[in-house]
């Protein structure tokens, strides 16, 4: 090292740009991504844990089949 005492940083370019947060859309942060906080991330566990995000399926898969080409 030099004879300074004074440490040398080196500029760290992100991996991917600050998306907006999914539930605020403030920017992301590194440490709860792609939520801005724990608050956020909890949120949206949440939403999953109570079945909130869900597929929705036909009763009988054939007549959704049928459905379809008509």
């Amino acid at each position: 090292m030099s004879d300074d005492q004074t440490p040398r940083m080196a500029k760290v370019e992100p991996l991917r740009k600050a998306l907006p947060c999914p539930e605020c859309k403030r920017p992301s942060a590194r440490e709860h991504y792609p939520f801005c906080s724990d608050r956020c991330r909890n949120l949206d566990l949440s939403r999953w844990l109570k079945g909130s995000y869900a597929i929705p399926v036909a009763e009988d898969e054939s007549k959704a089949d049928e459905d379809d080409y008509r």
